[in-house]
């Protein structure tokens, strides 16, 4: 879309969507008539698209965006809240117009980066773990805990070198145990 930060620009060219007098969408790239509903999908898939008026050649994509919202919103997909709407049509015309475009897009890229880690967060906790994967976090843990109570450096490290070689023993028999 235009007016995208620099860092998440799409590896490929935005399709062109041509709109023409009749109020039909025109996708270049597959050579076929697109609803509002196919651009919404190509939304939700990353797919960059822009949507230029067919007989004068303005770019008429963010009122295409916008049609698209107003749309799921008239399907009862209720995302924006009624209060956050008054808010932003009170903000037209303020002098905050000019800098709420770029925060809205900065709070939404967060969101969204938010959004992504929380998942990639999900699907690493809930992957099984192998036995030795859930040692070596042991054996991290173990560490850190004990670096944190070692007012003398020789006691707790022999301790700690201890369980390190109980570890290795044990990571040997697993081994083993997986042979047989």
């Amino acid at each position: 879309m235009p007016d995208q930060p620099a860092d998440t620009k799409p590896a490929t060219p935005p399709v062109v969507v041509k709109k023409y007098a009749n109020r039909r969408l025109y996708n270049t790239e597959s050579s076929s008539y697109v609803t509002l509903e196919d651009l919404a999908q190509m939304v939700r898939l990353g797919r960059d698209f822009v949507v230029y008026d067919a007989k004068s050649g303005d770019d008429i994509t963010r009122s295409v965006l916008t049609q698209i919202i107003v749309e799921e919103e008239s399907k009862g997909s209720h995302l924006l809240p009624e209060s956050f709407l008054r808010q932003l049509i009170g903000f037209y015309g303020g002098s905050l117009q000019g800098v709420l475009p770029r925060y809205l897009e900065a709070t939404m890229s967060g969101f969204s980066r938010q959004q992504e880690e929380l998942r990639r967060g999900m699907e690493q906790a809930l992957r099984p773990f192998s036995l030795e994967e859930i040692s070596q976090r042991n054996m991290a843990m173990l560490e850190r805990a004990m670096s944190i109570f070692t007012p003398f450096p020789g006691g707790a490290r022999s301790e700690l070198d201890t369980l390190k070689a109980e570890n290795a023993a044990l990571k040997a028999e697993l081994a083993a145990l997986k042979t047989r």
